[in-house]
């Protein structure tokens, strides 16, 4: 397993440990919030470190295709559900917020596994609105971990980029489907 794979195997075992901490949190308890926001910024961390890795040593794997993107999903999709569910917080996700960034993800996943049945192989790119959206994402977790007034702007701005790389991934699945469509002949 290489380094950036270890990365990300870490990622997705960090995820327990957030959800707990949030799952233990209370106002008597306010320090599970802290740690929370601890282990959410290493990991967001380790997001960006293993991509570097693995690009600049050249040992980019196909786990590593699994591994990263199933690291990202876990940790935000945990993220926003404990974010919007734990009623100790003040301020916390709306329910709205959370179906659209979770219906993106399963609508992306899908849309994987249906290009991947039709073309028996599959290479997963993440485009710029796809980086930017995991971005804003991340940094609209971290000012509701850190209760910031100014929260439902960071919120928004994910929400919209959400909405965008949603419609750009789409729109990049059909055009893979309907390539593999456009060879063939009905004679």
């Amino acid at each position: 397993m290489n380094i950036a794979n270890k990365i990300s195997t870490f990622r997705i075992l960090s995820v327990p440990f957030f959800i707990a901490s949030l799952a233990y949190y209370s106002p008597q308890r306010s320090y599970l919030r802290f740690v929370a926001l601890g282990i959410f910024i290493l990991a967001a961390i380790s997001d960006a470190a293993d991509g570097y890795m693995a690009r600049k040593s050249k040992e980019q794997s196909k786990a590593g295709l699994i591994l990263d993107p199933l690291g990202d999903k876990l940790l935000l999709m945990s993220a926003f559900i404990c974010l919007c569910l734990n009623s100790n917080l003040a301020l916390r996700f709306p329910l709205w917020v959370i179906l659209i960034v979770i219906s993106r993800d399963v609508i992306i996943i899908l849309g994987a596994v249906v290009v991947y049945i039709v073309k028996q192989n599959i290479n997963i790119i993440p485009t710029r609105w796809g980086k930017l959206t995991t971005l804003f994402q991340m940094l609209a977790i971290i000012s509701v971990l850190l209760q910031l007034k100014f929260s439902p702007l960071f919120w928004w701005l994910a929400v919209i980029l959400t909405v965008i790389s949603g419609a750009v991934y789409i729109n990049r699945g059909f055009i893979i489907l309907y390539a593999l469509d456009s060879p063939r002949t009905n004679h």
